[in-house]
């Protein structure tokens, strides 16, 4: 049921109850008007005849007949004479007042008043009696009756066919709410409501368009965030595979390093410690070039060997991730022999992919270089612990502390590549100062993540 219909039907059962309490009042008070014209008639026509008729009915029965047939009928009496065997001697005749008609007798019941007792007048010869008789009352009272019905019913009509055309424009405006509000839900967020007649429509449209700018401000944002996201993933799969690609390279530079240039470094210093010992005695300057060249060959081997674990930990393909940073700690415990570092290492049973087991080793080799090298730190604690859902790496120095202008300033581009790498596993670096002095480096990894990442 619409809107408009139900306040339609609330109208004209509203109006209906109106008309009927008005009717009923209307028929009391034409109950009451039968009644006291009908009362108030036969009462004269009772007094009138109880001091006429003695008169004439000395001079005899003709004389009463005849002032009785002068007088005719009383509107709402009937009079009868009798003699003195009652015999009908006379009777007024019918109303011509609306004759033929009569109101129905449902009606009649209704609105005429309790039938009085007749009212007799004895005389010597026989007796007059006085009836009253209400059908010409109750007649104009069915008339009037039916001529308010009639005028009610019209009424009646009339204001619900004006309330049905008022609420109708009335709520023409809800038609264009709903309208709209089927194509917003059919995902067209582009739709606007005019501006709409009546104060409540004008404020529901008003806050529908409201509702609506805001709803495609939000798809908006959400739509930049979902690019975002897609080139934020596009990004982090390039990084990915330019790292891998970084990697490959470095292991491959570091193997020619190690076999090819390894082998020639070695070769050399051989041959010249051969020409040294050939030479001995015979030619002391070709005996000091030969041990000349075998001391750098020596040099150029150690310095070789430094540069391999930091282009590709070959240790780390070879006995993984613990074996690794037990190589790295202890090559910086001889690099750097004033530097205390403690290690805790717990990876346990907890398989690392390659990827994961590379960027931990490659944050602990960042991490170690900058303490050592700007912060001057004499002591770290380098900690690992892995479990079935992610892997934690933390390292601890007593430094000098992170700078003013923090990490990020020109010159730190290994921590922001180490940041990148992190993030690319869905993982999180932090890098923070630690009390009283020094740094902390903590980098968490969720192995899970990370296994759907790289499958």
């Amino acid at each position: 049921m619409t809107l408009r219909l139900k306040i339609n039907l609330i109208v004209g059962l509203l109006t209906l109850l109106f008309t009927a309490a008005v009717m009923t009042l209307q028929w009391r008070s034409l109950r009451e008007s039968v009644h006291e014209e009908v009362v108030a008639a036969n009462r004269v026509a009772t007094q009138l005849l109880g001091r006429l008729s003695w008169r004439y009915a000395a001079q005899g029965t003709p004389a009463l007949v005849g002032f009785l047939q002068g007088v005719g009928r009383v509107r709402s009496t009937e009079i009868t004479l009798q003699d003195a065997d009652g015999a009908e001697l006379y009777r007024s005749p019918p109303s011509p007042y609306k004759a033929g008609r009569d109101a129905p007798q449902w009606f009649e019941r209704l609105i005429a008043p309790a039938a009085a007792a007749p009212q007799a007048i004895e005389f010597p010869d026989g007796k007059l009696i006085v009836h009253a008789n209400a059908s010409r009352a109750v007649l104009d009272a069915w008339d009037e009756t039916v001529r308010l019905s009639g005028i009610a019913l019209a009424l009646l009509v009339a204001v619900n066919a004006l309330v049905f055309w008022l609420v109708g424009r009335a709520v023409r405006p809800f038609g264009d709410i709903v309208a709209a509000l089927d194509k917003l839900k059919d995902g067209r967020f582009d739709v606007a409501l005019p501006r709409l007649a009546g104060t409540e429509a004008a404020a529901i449209g008003g806050a529908f368009n409201r509702m609506v700018g805001e709803l495609q401000g939000h798809l908006d944002t959400e739509r930049r965030a979902v690019r975002a996201e897609l080139q934020l993933t596009a990004n982090r799969e390039l990084t990915r595979w330019i790292d891998q690609h970084v990697e490959a390279e470095r292991r491959l530079i570091a193997r020619e390093l190690h076999d090819e240039l390894g082998q020639s470094v070695t070769a050399m210093r051989s041959m010249a410690l051969s020409i040294a010992q050939r030479g001995s005695g015979a030619d002391a300057e070709v005996q000091q070039a030969a041990r000349v060249i075998a001391d750098e060959s020596s040099r150029l081997y150690d310095a070789m060997h430094g540069i391999i674990p930091r282009l590709a930990p070959l240790v780390l393909d070879s006995f993984g991730l613990a074996e690794a940073l037990a190589d790295l700690v202890e090559r910086t415990r001889k690099s750097q022999p004033g530097v205390v570092i403690d290690t805790d290492v717990a990876l346990g049973n907890t398989p690392l992919s390659a990827e994961v087991a590379l960027t931990l080793y490659r944050a602990a080799q960042e991490g170690i270089t900058n303490a050592l090298r700007h912060g001057q730190a004499t002591w770290l604690k380098l900690t690992v612990q892995a479990d079935a859902g992610d892997v934690r790496l933390s390292l601890h120095d007593d430094g000098s502390g992170l700078p003013a202008e923090g990490w990020q300033r020109p010159g730190h581009y290994g921590l922001r590549w180490l940041v990148e790498r992190v993030e690319s596993l869905r993982g999180e670096l932090r890098l923070q100062a630690n009390a009283p002095r020094g740094v902390q480096l903590h980098v968490h990894v969720p192995l899970t993540v990370v296994e759907a990442v790289t499958s």
